[in-house]
């Protein structure tokens, strides 16, 4: 298959096809992994998004039935320089081809994906056609031109009724406001002793208060976070319900999450030129001295000034651009990161901050 790429701008990159023969309109973005293509592709917060991967090789070690972060692939597309056909890894079960063919998701491969990076750096992120169909440049520049991007995917990325994970050992009830969470991030709220009961967006506060929880979690998610209007007031009357002290009931975010506390207390966010995705960031954690490598997929940021005098302060700061990476409230039991601290994929030296929320609702402060 002929595989296109255009973009909003005009410029079009030509290569080969590989996945499904259709064609999809999406955000083109840029991830600077190394490893885990499969856990970034089925990543919610990649909704309607076309990756390119800036690693050289895609494919390499194949695809299993382990390493997913949600039951499908949320990304409309997947840009390489080269794609491997013939995976060599002990736990492989099928082709990345054949995976996007089941999936009807379509890739292209053979461009250069330095250039498409390099051109984002410069540019922003923009919109674009993926087709590996036999189309004309008019008929693809007339479907780009017809497409409008969504900025409020996180309303269908998460679960659409409430579902329950427990067991008969934990101690601990953990509320998770599913905006399109990552299996990795319940995996290490489980692993910790904590039930949870996962809840669609649109579930009022009244309810998730009405459980009693130990805490509240709020996940990750696609699109603009000030798109998520009811997410927000949710969280408004959640923080406002926390409180120090007996069923202090902390609340923990992570990316969406963290920017929804912003918003919820009166902050503001921004959309970043062309954000932070791939599991290689710096992150310094002014609390602890130290900096850390994190696994980071955003491409909204918070507004440092706007959190000033709102109750809030910065924990947490990006060692390339000096954006904000971390929260804490002055006087409730609420704090958030922008980074994946579930280390999947990365490094789990971050992990402590989920013994930090464990640590709250046992009573301790921040």
């Amino acid at each position: 298959m002929k595989g296109l790429i255009y973009l909003e701008d005009g410029t079009v990159y030509k290569g080969k096809g590989f996945g499904a023969e259709t064609t999809r309109v999406g955000e083109l973005v840029f991830n600077t992994a190394m490893t885990g293509y499969q856990k970034t592709l089925t990543d919610p917060s990649y909704s309607q998004q076309i990756i390119t991967f800036t690693y050289p090789l895609l494919g390499n070690y194949g695809v299993n039935s382990t390493d997913y972060e949600s039951e499908r692939i949320h990304a409309f597309g997947a840009v390489a320089q080269d794609v491997c056909f013939a995976p060599s890894n002990w736990r492989s079960e099928k082709t990345i081809d054949q995976w996007l063919v089941e999936q009807n998701v379509p890739g292209v491969y053979g461009v250069d994906t330095r250039e498409i990076t390099r051109r984002l750096r410069r540019s922003g992120c923009q919109k674009c056609v993926i087709t590996t169909e036999n189309l004309s440049l008019d008929a693809v520049k007339k479907i780009a031109q017809a497409e409008t991007l969504c900025s409020d995917q996180m309303k269908s990325a998460g679960v659409s009724a409430v579902m329950e994970r427990k067991k008969p050992e934990n101690s601990l009830h953990v509320a998770v406001l599913d905006l399109g969470v990552k299996e990795s991030i319940l995996a290490e709220l489980a692993a910790r002793g904590c039930d949870l009961t996962i809840y669609p967006y649109g579930t009022k506060a009244k309810t998730i208060l009405a459980a009693k929880p130990d805490g509240v979690f709020l996940t990750n998610g696609p699109g603009d976070p000030a798109a998520a209007e009811e997410a927000i007031t949710v969280v408004e009357k959640l923080i406002t319900n926390s409180n120090y002290g007996p069923g202090q009931m902390p609340v923990f975010g992570i990316c969406m999450g963290h920017q929804l506390i912003a918003l919820a207390c009166g902050g503001s966010t921004y959309k970043m030129k062309y954000g932070h995705r791939g599991c290689n960031h710096g992150v310094f954690d002014k609390n602890t001295g130290r900096s850390y490598i994190t696994s980071q997929n955003h491409g909204y940021a918070v507004q440092p000034e706007s959190i000033v005098l709102k109750g809030l302060e910065v924990t947490h700061l990006n060692l390339n651009d000096g954006s904000v990476e971390g929260m804490a409230h002055l006087s409730k039991p609420v704090f958030s990161v922008q980074f994946h601290p579930e280390s999947s994929p990365g490094p789990n030296d971050t992990g402590y901050l989920f013994d930090k929320f464990i640590d709250l609702m046992k009573g301790g402060k921040l």
